[in-house]
C-alpha cells in the first residue's frame, strides 16, 4: 500500500503526522506524535472548502481557529480535549486528545437501536460533557451520534465543539453550524441559542439512538428545517422509560424543555436500572408517562429485553416498601423479629459495565478490530481509510 502524502511531516516544528484516521470535505484527521511531550495525539489538517474565494476560506479559518481555543476552555472527563492550535501553511492545524474507540453512528449503523437503558447511559454522559461546557460559557451546536465516541477504556466522550460563545453571537461566516436535523427550532427561525438549544440536540440523538432513525430527517435540508421548527416528532415506540425525557427536551418552547440537572438525573437512574420518576422538570407539570408504560430493561446492559418496572418505583424503593409490610404484620401479631443485614438486589452495573459490554459487542460487529478514532471536525462526514471506524460520521 503506497504511503499516503504527507505522511512523516513535521507540523510547527512539533506534531509528526503518523497515519491518517479519516478524511472529509473539511480536511484530514491525523494520528500524530508529539515530539516535545512523547505522545500520542490527534491533528486535525483544516481544508477551505475548493468553491471558497480566498477571503472566504480566510474567514472560515479565522473561525475555526476561534472555536478550537474555545473548545479548549471545556475540561470535562467526558470532552475530547484541545491541546494547542497551530498555524502551518497559513491555515490552522488542530491538536486534540486521541481517543480510540467508535462512534455512536457506527454502533447504530452496525447493530441497530439501542435498549432504553443504554441509551440513558450515553445520554447522561454526553449531558455531563455539555453542563461542563456550558458552565465554561460555551455551547457544543451539533450534538449528533457521528460526534459521541464510545472509548475502549469505557468512557462516553462528546467531541467535535462547533463552538460559540453563550450569548448567541454568530460564526465570523455567519454560516449555521450544525447538522440540520439535530438543530434546535428557535436556531432554524433565526433566534438566539442557548443551552437549552444543546438540550434539544440531545433529545434528538436519544430519539434516533431508541427508534434508529431521526424524527425530523427529510430529503432535502429546507424540509428538514421545516419539520424542525412546524412539525412534531413521530410517536415513540421503543425508548420505555426514557420516552418522558425525550418528549421533555423536544419541547419546542425553550423555556419548557427540562433543565439539564433534572434530565441528567433521570438518565442516571434509567443507566441504572430504576424508573427516572419525573420530577419537576422546567416550566410546566411533571412529564407523566402514559397508562401502561414500562420503564427501562432491568436486565444485562447490553439486552433490549428484560423484566420491566412500572414508572415512578425503583427496585430499591420496592424492597424498602415491602420489608415495611411485613414488619407492620409482624408487629401487628404481636411478634419481634430482628432483622439484620440488606439483601439488596438492586442492579448497579449500568455504568462501566454497559460500556464495557458495549465495546466489546461493537468491536465484534464486522468493524474489525477497533483503531484510534478522534478529531476535531468542523463540518461534513469523515471517511474511514482502510475500513477503519470514523469518529466523524452522522
Amino acid at each position: 500500500m503506497s504511503e499516503v502524502p504527507g505522511t512523516g511531516r513535521v507540523i510547527a516544528d512539533r506534531y509528526r503526522l503518523l497515519d491518517p484516521l479519516g478524511e472529509g470535505g473539511a480536511g484530514i484527521v491525523w494520528r500524530a506524535r508529539d515530539e516535545v511531550l512523547g505522545r500520542e495525539v490527534a491533528v486535525k489538517e483544516v481544508r477551505a472548502p475548493a468553491e471558497l474565494t480566498a477571503d472566504g476560506a480566510g474567514l472560515l479559518h479565522a473561525r475555526l481557529e476561534r472555536e478550537a481555543r474555545e473548545a479548549a476552555r471545556v475540561t470535562h472527563r467526558n470532552a475530547v480535549a484541545v491541546h494547542d492550535v497551530v498555524t502551518q501553511d497559513s491555515r490552522p492545524w488542530i491538536v486534540m486528545e486521541l481517543v480510540r474507540g467508535l462512534a455512536l453512528s457506527d454502533v447504530l449503523a452496525a447493530d441497530g437501536p439501542l435498549s432504553p437503558r443504554r441509551a440513558a447511559r450515553v445520554g447522561a454522559e454526553v449531558l455531563a460533557a455539555l453542563r461542563g461546557a456550558h458552565e465554561a460559557g460555551v455551547l457544543h451546536r451539533d450534538v449528533k451520534p457521528g460526534n459521541v465516541l464510545l472509548a475502549n477504556d469505557g468512557r462516553v466522550m462528546l467531541k467535535d465543539f462547533g463552538i460559540t460563545p453563550a450569548d448567541g453571537s454568530s460564526g465570523l461566516t455567519g454560516e449555521p453550524i450544525g447538522s440540520p436535523e439535530y438543530l434546535a427550532p428557535e436556531r432554524t427561525q433565526g433566534r438566539t441559542p442557548g443551552p437549552e438549544s444543546d438540550l434539544w440536540s440531545l433529545g434528538v440523538l436519544l430519539y434516533a439512538a431508541t427508534e434508529g432513525r431521526s424524527p425530523f430527517g427529510r430529503d432535502t435540508p429546507p424540509d428538514t428545517l421545516r419539520a424542525v421548527g412546524e412539525e412534531e416528532p413521530p410517536p415513540l415506540r421503543r425508548a420505555g422509560a426514557l420516552a418522558p425525557v425525550i418528549e421533555g427536551l423536544l419541547r419546542k418552547d425553550p423555556a419548557e424543555r427540562l433543565t439539564a440537572g433534572d434530565a441528567e438525573r433521570r438518565l442516571r437512574i434509567l443507566a441504572a436500572g430504576g424508573s427516572g420518576a419525573p420530577g419537576g422538570g422546567a416550566a410546566g407539570p411533571p412529564l407523566t408517562p402514559p397508562a401502561g408504560e414500562t420503564a427501562a430493561p432491568t436486565g444485562e446492559p447490553g439486552s433490549a429485553t428484560g423484566t420491566l418496572e412500572p414508572v415512578g418505583l425503583t427496585r430499591r424503593t420496592g424492597v424498602l416498601v415491602a420489608v415495611g409490610a411485613v414488619v407492620a404484620l409482624l408487629v401487628a401479631g404481636g411478634l419481634v423479629w430482628a432483622l439484620a443485614g440488606d439483601d439488596d438486589t438492586d442492579e448497579r452495573g449500568g455504568g462501566k459495565a454497559a460500556t464495557r459490554a458495549w465495546a466489546a459487542s461493537a468491536e465484534t460487529s464486522g468493524h474489525g478490530p477497533v483503531k484510534a478514532v478522534e478529531l476535531f471536525v468542523a463540518s461534513g462526514k469523515e471517511t474511514p481509510r482502510g475500513g477503519v471506524p470514523s469518529s466523524a460520521d452522522g
